[in-house]
C-alpha cells in the first residue's frame, strides 16, 4: 500500500514506536516517541521534549495530548526544523 491510499489514522498508527513532532493548538509544541493514541486521536508521548523558544525546553517522562487540541503532527521530526529553513532550500 502506498503512502497516498493511506487513512490519516492508519498513517498515525505506523508511527507508534518512533519519534513525532506535534504541535498544539495554543502553540505548545512537543517532540517525543508516541506510545499510542486512541479514535479521538488522544495520543501518550514518552521521553518529551516540551519546546518552549522563550522559557527554554522542559523534559517530561510521559505526556497524554488531548486530539482535540492538536493542530499538526510531523512523524519523525524533532521540533528543530521550521518551516523558513525549508523554504530557504
Amino acid at each position: 500500500m502506498s503512502l497516498e491510499q493511506l487513512l490519516p489514522l492508519e498513517l498515525i498508527d505506523k508511527c507508534v514506536g518512533s519519534q513525532i513532532w506535534v504541535i498544539m493548538n495554543g502553540g505548545k509544541e512537543f517532540t517525543g516517541k508516541l506510545l499510542g493514541f486512541d479514535d479521538y486521536v488522544n495520543m501518550v508521548l514518552e521521553d518529551v521534549t516540551e519546546i518552549d523558544p522563550v522559557e527554554g525546553n522542559v523534559k517530561l517522562p510521559k505526556i497524554l495530548l488531548n486530539g482535540n487540541n492538536i493542530c499538526m503532527m510531523v512523524p519523525g521530526g524533532d521540533g528543530t526544523s521550521t518551516f523558513e529553513d525549508d523554504m530557504e532550500e
